[in-house]
C-alpha cells in the first residue's frame, strides 16, 4: 500500500469531518481517531524496513522542470515524528470527545484538528524543502484557526492572531532560505540536500541560509526572542494544547533543526546561534514557570523550557548532543501531553485552572492526582522516569562540552540551575494542586469519565516503560530516528539507567535536592500565592511589545496611505501611471533603448487608416467622456473593434474572436455600471474650470507619454535580431506533444496549463468578492437618479436593468419609457440556442482551429445577458436557476480533477493524453483529456460573467423586489 494514505487519510477526514452536522459527537470523533489510528497502523508497517536502514521514497512527479515534485521521504527519524503525530492525535481524539461540550461546534474542531494532523505529517513527510514549506504554512494557518476555535473570547482571537503572525512570518524567512539552500545544493530534493553538507558550509551564503531557517525554526518552537506568543496561545481549548503546543507544532522547529543537523551544523555560526537561542530559553522558560498561577501557562512556560533544552542539545555540534535531542522530543511529548491533558480534567471537573483557587484535589480526584504527579515526576527528572535519562544525557553533554573555558563553566551551571528550576515548578504542579486545605472552586471535584482519562493513563505508562526498560522499549526506535539526523553513523551511547557516580549524576542530585529545598524555603509564599508574575521579568512582556509593534506599524500605514492615496480612482490610476512609467524611464538609463536591425515589414495605407480610426475613437472617447458617457462607451467600442481587426490583421485569429466577445460583455456590464458614477455638475467657478481643464490636459499629456513609451519598448522587442524565442518550440511540439495544430489552445490548456489554471482561479476570485461586495451596496439616491418606480414596462418590451438616464443624454427631458432600447423578446430568446450551437462549436474546434473554452462561455454569457436584457433578472432566475457560483465550482473542480487523473497515472501535474477512438459511425474521434480542462475555464468564464452582471444588475432591482421576496 502507498504511504501517500498517510497524508490523504487526515485531509480526506477533514473534509467529511466539515460536511458532518454539528449538534452531536461521537460520528465526528469516531472519523478523527479511525483516521488518526489508521495512519499509526500504516506508519507501524513500515518499520521493519526501516530499522533495516532502508529509505521510502515515493514520488509524484509535479513540476519536474523546476526541480519540485511531490515527494514522500520516510527515513527513521520521519518515521518516529510520524508516529508520534498520528498516535498522540489518536488519544487527543478520544479525549476531546469528552472535553468538548454540548455547545461546542465538534464538527468544525475535528475538521480543523485532522487537517493540522494532515499538515504536520506532511512537514514530517516532505521529501522536497518547497513542499515541506507548504506544510509547514498549512500548520500555522490551522493552529491559527485551532487557536481562534472559541473565537467569542477576546482572548483566543488576539492569541491566534499573535501566533499566526509570528509563525508565519517565520516561515516566509523559512522560505527564502529553503530557496537559497536549494541555490547552493542545485536541488530542493531533501535527499541531495543531506549529502551537500560540505559544499553548504564551505558556501559564501551559508550565514544567510542559517539565519533564514532559523527564523523560521526557532518562531514556531517558540525559542528566545520569539517565545512570548506559546503562553498567549493558552487561550486554545486544552485538547489543542495537548496536541498543537506540546506534542507535534511547536516540535516543528526543533524537528527542521535536527532534520538539517547534517547540512547546517558543525559550524561556530551555528553553535552560538542555536546554542545561544536554546540556552536562553531554556533558563528563561524554567524561571518564567515557577510563578505561574494559571495551570496551563505554567505548562507553557515549561514547554518553552524544554524546547530551548532541544535547541541547546542540537546547538552543540556533538553527535550525542543530537541523539540526546531526539531522545528528549519524544520524552518531552509523552509527558507534557499527559500533563496537559490533567489540566483539562481539572479545569473541566472544577471550573478552573486558577491555582490560588486550587487545593488538596488528591481525595476527590484520586486517579488523576496520580497520574499527574507520575507525569510531574517525569517532567523534573526523576528516576525510572523517561526525563530524567534525557535529562541524563543533556546533563552530560553540558559537562563535557568542547569549547572555550568559560563556556566549559557557565554551560554545566546553567543546566543544573534549570533543573533546579524545573524540580520546583513540577513541585507546584504535584503538590500544591493535590494537596493541602480544601479546594475553593466553582463546582465540586470529582473525577472524570473513565474514557477520558485512558489517553493520560497510556502516555504516563509509556514514561513509566521507557524510564524502567529503556533499551528494550525505546532503544530500538531510537536509533532508527537518530541515524539519520547524525548522518547515518550512531556515536556510542547506552541508555542504562545507572552509569556509575559521575557528573551527569551529581548535577541531576543537585538539581532535585536544590529544587526541593528553593520550593520548601518558599513553600508558604507559593501556597498562599503571594508572588505575582515572575521577579525581574516584569516589566518584559512579550504580548505588550508585539501588540505596540503592531499598534505602530497600522499607525504608520495609516498615516502613509491618508498621505499618498485617495479614494477617486482617477488619482489612483494617476499615480500607478507616473509611478509605473518612471521606473520604465530609469531602467532606460541602464539598458539603452535601441532599435533592432530585423527587416520591417512594409505599411500599408489600409493597416494605417485602421489606426487613424481607432486613434480618432480613442480621443473621441476621452472628449465624449466630458458630455455624453453613453457616446463615450460606443466610442471605446470602436476602438476594441479596431484592436480585434489588428489582431486578424497579424493572423491571431483566436485572439481576435475573444477580443470581440469580450467587448460584447464588457460593454454591457459598463452599462450597468453608468448608472452608479457621479452627474456631471456645471462648473461655475472660474478657478473650479480653470483646475479641470488643466487636469484634463495633464492627463492627455500623461496618457500620450506613457502610449509612446510601450509602443516604443514594443517596437524595440520586435525588430530585435538574435533574440532567443520561445514560440518555435510551441509551433513544433503543438501537434506531437499536444495533440492539436492550434498553438494558441494547445498552450493554454496544455503547456501552460498550470498558469490557465491560476487565471481562472483569479477570475472566479475576482467575481464572487466583487458579488459579495455589491449585493449589499446601497448607493444614494442622488447618484441613482430617477427613483425605479417611474418606469413602467410591458413584461417582454423592455429590461429592468438599463435605466433610461443611462441610454439617453444627461438632462434630457420626456417619457423615462422613450429612452428605452426595445428588442423583441421573442428573437432575443431565439437567439439561445443558435448561441449555444456556435458556442459547442468553437468550443470543440479549439484544439485544432480558432476557438476554445474561453471564447465559447463568453459566446454562452452574450446569449444569456440578452436573456436577461429583454426578460429581467427575476424571469431569468425564475425560469432557469444559472446559479453562476455554481458553475465556478463545477468549472474549477473539472480543471483540478484534470490535473490530479494525471498525478493518478503517474505523470506530472495537467499532463494531457490524446487517445484516438474509433466508433462505427462516426469514424476516427480525436479524445484529449485537455478538453476537460478546457470545459472547466468554460464554465468558469460562464460563471463569473453571469456573476458579475448579477452582481450590477440587482442594484437596479432594489426597490421594485417582489413583496416578500428574499434578496439573494
Amino acid at each position: 500500500m502507498s504511504y501517500w494514505w498517510v497524508l490523504v487519510l487526515p485531509f480526506g477526514a477533514s473534509l467529511l469531518a466539515a460536511l458532518l452536522p454539528t449538534s452531536g459527537r461521537n460520528s465526528e470523533s469516531l472519523l478523527a481517531g479511525t483516521a488518526a489510528a489508521a495512519c499509526a497502523l500504516l506508519l507501524a508497517t513500515a518499520f521493519p524496513a526501516i530499522a533495516g536502514g532502508e529509505v521510502i521514497t515515493e514520488r509524484i512527479a509535479w513540476l519536474p522542470h523546476l526541480g519540485i515534485d511531490l515527494v514522500l521521504r520516510l527515513d527513521g527519524f520521519a518515521w518516529l515524528f510520524g508516529m508520534l503525530v498520528s498516535v498522540i492525535g489518536a488519544l487527543v481524539v478520544l479525549y476531546a470527545r469528552y472535553y468538548l461540550s454540548a455547545q461546542d461546534p465538534a464538527a468544525r474542531f475535528y475538521s480543523l484538528l485532522l487537517a493540522f494532523m494532515g499538515s504536520m505529517l506532511g512537514v514530517v513527510l516532505s521529501g522536497n524543502l518547497v513542499q515541506l514549506v507548504v506544510f509547514w504554512e498549512l500548520t500555522s494557518l490551522f493552529s491559527f484557526l485551532l487557536i481562534g476555535y472559541w473565537h467569542h473570547r477576546k482572548d483566543a482571537r488576539r492569541g491566534a492572531r499573535m501566533a499566526f503572525v509570528v509563525t508565519a512570518t517565520g516561515g516566509l524567512a523559512l522560505l527564502a532560505g529553503v530557496l537559497i539552500l536549494g541555490h547552493i545544493v542545485g536541488s530542493y530534493e531533501l535527499q541531495e540536500v543531506l549529502a551537500a553538507g560540505e559544499r553548504v558550509r564551505s558556501h559564501e551564503l551559508y550565514g544567510a541560509t542559517v539565519g533564514l531557517v532559523l527564523l523560521g525554526a526557532l518562531t514556531k518552537s517558540a525559542q528566545f526572542p520569539f517565545h512570548f506568543w506559546l503562553p498567549h496561545a493558552m487561550a486554545a481549548p486544552t485538547p489543542v494544547s495537548a496536541f498543537l503546543h506540546s506534542a507535534t507544532m511547536v516540535k516543528a522547529g526543533v524537528f527542521l533543526m535536527a532534520r538539517l543537523w547534517p547540512v547546517l551544523a558543525g559550524t561556530d555560526t551555528w553553535f552560538w546561534v542555536v546554542g545561544g537561542a536554546g540556552l536562553a530559553t531554556l533558563l528563561l522558560g524554567a524561571y518564567a514557570a515557577m510563578f505561574q498561577n494559571d495551570l496551563k501557562a505554567l505548562l507553557a512556560y515549561s514547554t518553552i523550557s524544554h524546547l530551548g533544552l532541544i535547541t541547546l542539545l542540537l546547538g552543540l555540534n556533538s553527535p550525542l548532543a543530537a541523539v540526546a535531542a531526539v531522545f528528549h522530543m519524544v520524552n518531552h511529548a509523552t509527558f507534557k501531553a499527559s500533563l496537559f491533558m490533567a489540566v483539562g480534567i481539572i479545569d473541566h471537573e472544577t471550573g478552573t485552572r486558577d491555582m490560588r483557587r486550587l487545593d488538596g484535589l488528591y481525595p476527590y480526584m484520586p486517579g488523576t492526582a496520580k497520574l499527574a504527579m507520575v507525569a510531574c515526576a517525569a517532567m523534573a527528572g526523576v528516576p525510572l522516569l523517561n526525563g530524567f535519562l534525557s535529562k541524563e544525557m543533556f546533563f552530560a553533554e553540558a559537562a563535557l562540552v568542547q569549547a572555550s573555558t568559560w563556556v566549559r563553566y557557565v554551560l554545566p551551571a546553567a543546566a543544573t540551575l534549570a533543573g533546579i528550576f524545573a524540580v520546583v515548578y513540577s513541585l507546584r504542579f504535584g503538590h500544591d494542586v493535590f494537596f493541602g486545605a480544601p479546594p475553593n472552586c466553582p463546582r465540586t471535584p470529582h473525577e472524570p469519565p473513565r474514557w477520558m482519562r485512558v489517553p493520560i493513563e497510556l502516555l504516563v505508562l509509556a514514561c513509566l516503560v521507557v524510564g524502567i526498560v529503556p533499551n528494550l522499549s525505546i532503544g530500538p526506535f531510537l536509533a532508527a530516528a537518530a541515524a539519520p539526523v547524525v548522518g547515518g553513523e550512531l556515536p556510542q551511547y547506552d541508555l542504562a539507567i545507572w552509569h556509575g557516580f559521575n557528573a551527569p549524576l551529581a548535577m541531576s542530585i543537585v538539581a532535585l535536592v536544590g529544587g526541593t529545598a528553593i520550593y520548601k524555603a518558599v513553600g508558604l509564599r507559593f501556597r498562599q500565592r503571594t508572588l505575582q508574575g515572575a521577579p525581574l521579568l516584569e516589566r518584559t512582556d512579550g504580548k505588550q511589545a508585539f501588540e505596540a509593534m503592531l499598534g505602530g506599524l497600522s499607525w504608520t500605514a495609516r498615516r502613509i496611505v491618508r498621505r499618498t492615496s485617495s479614494r477617486r480612482l482617477q488619482v489612483q490610476v494617476l499615480w500607478l501611471l507616473v509611478v509605473a512609467g518612471a521606473f520604465g524611464l530609469g531602467s532606460a538609463l541602464f539598458v539603452p533603448l535601441e532599435w533592432g536591425d530585423r527587416p520591417r515589414v512594409p505599411a500599408t495605407p489600409e493597416f494605417a487608416l485602421l489606426w487613424v480610426v481607432g486613434a480618432a475613437a480613442a480621443v473621441g472617447a476621452a472628449w465624449q467622456a466630458k458630455f455624453h458617457r453613453l457616446a463615450a462607451l460606443a466610442l471605446l467600442g470602436v476602438v476594441g473593434i479596431v484592436v480585434s481587426v489588428t489582431f486578424a490583421w497579424f493572423s491571431a485569429p483566436d485572439l481576435a474572436l475573444t477580443q470581440l466577445a469580450v467587448e460584447a460583455v464588457t460593454t454591457v456590464l459598463f452599462l450597468l455600471g453608468l448608472r452608479w458614477l457621479p452627474k456631471r455638475v456645471t462648473l461655475d467657478d472660474p478657478r473650479t474650470r480653470a483646475r479641470s481643464v488643466w487636469r484634463r490636459r495633464r492627463d492627455l499629456v500623461l496618457a500620450g507619454l506613457v502610449g509612446a513609451g510601450l509602443a516604443a519598448l514594443s517596437y524595440a522587442l520586435l525588430t530585435r535580431v538574435g533574440a532567443q524565442s520561445i514560440s518555435p518550440f510551441f509551433i513544433e511540439q503543438a501537434l506531437p506533444a499536444g495533440g492539436g495544430t492550434n498553438v494558441v489552445n494547445v498552450m493554454l490548456v496544455d503547456f501552460r496549463a498550470f498558469d490557465t489554471l491560476g487565471e481562472i482561479t483569479v477570475l472566479a476570485l475576482v467575481g464572487l468578492a466583487i458579488f459579495a461586495l455589491l449585493r449589499r451596496f446601497r448607493p444614494p439616491q442622488e447618484v441613482i437618479g430617477l427613483p425605479p418606480q417611474q418606469v413602467v414596462l410591458p413584461p417582454g418590451h423592455g429590461t429592468d436593468l438599463l435605466r433610461p438616464q443611462e441610454l439617453r443624454a444627461e438632462g434630457d427631458a420626456g417619457d423615462p419609457a422613450q429612452g428605452y432600447l426595445l428588442v423583441p423578446a421573442v428573437l432575443v430568446r431565439l437567439l439561445l440556442p443558435v448561441a449555444l450551437v456556435v458556442a459547442i462549436h468553437l468550443f470543440l474546434r479549439g484544439h485544432n482551429l480558432p476557438g476554445g473554452g474561453f471564447v465559447a462561455g463568453l459566446v454562452v454569457a452574450i446569449a444569456f445577458l440578452a436573456q436577461y436584457m429583454v426578460g429581467g433578472t427575476h424571469w431569468v432566475e425564475d425560469h432557469m436557476n444559472l446559479h453562476p457560483p455554481r458553475w465556478i465550482a463545477v468549472g474549477l473542480l473539472l480543471a483540478v480533477g484534470t490535473g490530479l487523473g494525471s498525478l493518478a497515472w503517474g505523470y506530472p501535474f495537467l499532463t494531457t493524453y490524446t487517445a484516438h477512438v474509433t466508433l462505427p459511425v462516426l469514424g476516427e474521434l480525436h479524445l484529449p483529456t485537455a478538453a476537460l480542462f478546457d470545459l472547466g475555464v468554460f464554465c468558469v468564464v460562464l460563471g463569473a460573467t453571469l456573476l458579475l452582471l448579477t452582481a450590477l444588475a440587482h442594484q437596479s432591482l432594489r426597490a421594485r423586489r417582489r413583496p416578500g421576496r428574499e434578496r439573494r
